[in-house]
């Protein structure tokens, strides 16, 4: 690991960094009483204090959200691809700007920031592409006399709820499906990253979306915003991205008003590497696999299963790998890795390093604090880890990777799939059959096969067990939020 000094901030500074309001009910909120507070990871100081709404705000939302919802909902597909397209464009075009800004609130270095943006503005991108293409299907009865004639029709108000690590990205994978189905949305963003959000939704407001159809509420009380809103019968959807037991509390909620549910929830992938791997691949697939956004992903890979024979050569090879990467604030140049998101993450992979050595793991590169400001862990790599070791059985979420080591291809698959998640897996072999008969086996919603970074806006991303339910991105994230109707149309006989 190098550390260097904290960098300046940039004069590319994002406009957003001066607002001090939220936009509540498709309108800025100054933040006049309670607030927000929003500090940048890398220095631990206040960058932002916008508006903490109360639920009587977070309601008026609701209302707002309804009443722009119906107008939308019988705009022309065509229409609302146009804006879409505009969206997409603003955001390229501010793509400095935004990517400054994930950095400042979220951490991760600028090069990760600029491959955020362009992740995210992809599914805006996506979406105004598939908001022309809706499916639907006509077909004669089977006994004749009748026309069957089925169509989707958007599910109506949408409440999405985001997290802090992909601030933009997760934000544009729910707000463009919606809006391209014809849905109004309330997103409620992490209170940890809320600017990236903000900002987001006012160049949707300039490139035409209308006022009031996105309503972006900001507060510090996630559990008050959830009870009130889902159970208002003007909402008619939800969709999240967090953890489990987050998702299951919100399940209930929804049970109550039968909404539908979309849930990205927690994982603990296993990356696998088999002693026919190609080794350079394997070890620079795990990498990214492991140090995309410093670990806090949900897709990073949490269990990394080595084969006997290939095991202390790839440990090797990523303990070079993970040695070198330099932190420091993600705003200086040559990063690659900015701070955690805050000292509980700290704190978390210190308890975790520290249990795994004391159960025998070995401690290869890593296992450090640097001295701060900022919320920063060095890059660490256990060897020989043992399965009964916490970072074995728990979502790591940090830049610590755990190998532990297998024998069999049956034994290896057993113990990938002991889990109650499965969101995410990861497979490295230089045989085809082998591949795709243990991705086949795994039991996850989606599987890299010899390489590091699966998730695009082309592919259906979600998870299996209780890493949640639905897809977005990808035909089937446009389903999500639409709903099938039927007509049956009576033929009168001709003679």
């Amino acid at each position: 690991m190098t550390v260097t000094s904290t960098a300046p901030v940039r004069e590319a500074e994002s406009a957003a960094l001066s607002r001090s309001d939220a936009v509540i009910a498709g309108l800025p909120t100054l933040a006049t009483g309670p607030t927000v507070e929003v500090r940048d990871p890398a220095t631990d100081t206040v960058i932002a204090a916008i508006a903490d709404a109360t639920v009587a705000q977070a309601l008026d939302a609701v209302a707002t959200a309804d009443e722009a919802g119906s107008q939308w909902a019988r705009t022309p597909a065509r229409t609302r691809a146009d804006v879409l397209r505009r969206w997409y464009e603003l955001l390229m075009e501010r793509r400095e700007d935004v990517a400054v800004l994930i950095t400042r609130e979220m951490g991760k270095p600028l090069v990760e920031a600029r491959a955020e943006v362009a992740y995210g503005a992809d599914f805006v991108r996506w979406y105004s592409e598939e908001a022309v293409r809706p499916r639907g299907d006509a077909r004669e009865l089977p006994l004749g006399g009748a026309q069957m004639i089925a169509r989707r029709a958007p599910v109506g108000l949408s409440v999405l709820i985001t997290p802090w690590n992909f601030p933009l990205a997760m934000a544009t994978r729910k707000i463009a499906p919606a809006l391209a189905a014809g849905c109004s949305v309330v997103v409620k963003p992490a209170a940890l990253t809320p600017l990236t959000t903000i900002f987001a939704v006012e160049l949707a407001r300039q490139a035409g979306v209308p006022d009031g159809l996105i309503n972006v509420v900001t507060t510090n009380s996630a559990s008050q915003f959830s009870e009130a809103v889902l159970r208002d019968p003007r909402v008619r959807k939800v969709s999240f991205t967090g953890s489990t037991s987050v998702g299951r509390t919100l399940l209930r909620l929804a049970a109550e008003n039968i909404l539908r549910s979309s849930m990205e929830l927690g994982g603990n992938a296993p990356l696998i590497v088999f002693d026919d791997a190609d080794l350079d691949r394997a070890v620079t697939g795990a990498f990214h696999a492991k140090m995309r956004n410093g670990g806090q992903s949900c897709i990073a890979a949490n269990r990394i299963f080595v084969q006997d024979g290939i095991a202390d050569a790839f440990v090797e090879g990523l303990t070079e790998k993970m040695a070198n990467v330099v932190v420091a604030n993600g705003l200086a140049d040559g990063v690659g890795m900015g701070p955690l998101i805050d000292e509980r993450a700290v704190a978390s992979m210190s308890r975790l390093v520290a249990d795994a050595v004391d159960r025998g793991a070995a401690l290869h590169t890593g296992g450090t604090q640097p001295e701060g400001p900022g919320y920063f862990y060095a890059p660490t790599v256990l060897g020989d880890v043992p399965p009964d070791a916490e970072v074995a059985n728990t979502e790591i979420f940090g830049p610590v990777a755990a190998v532990q080591r297998f024998g069999t291809e049956n034994e290896v698959i057993r113990r990938a799939n002991d889990t109650e998640l499965g969101l995410a897996g990861y497979v490295f072999t230089e045989s085809l059959d082998r591949a795709l008969n243990v991705a086949d086996r795994l039991e996850t919603g989606l599987v890299g096969i010899n390489q590091g970074v699966p998730s695009n806006a082309a592919a259906p991303f979600g998870g299996i067990k209780q890493s949640g339910l639905g897809r977005e991105g990808s035909a089937e994230g446009l389903e999500e939020y639409q709903s099938i109707r039927f007509y049956n149309i009576a033929r009168r006989a001709t003679h």
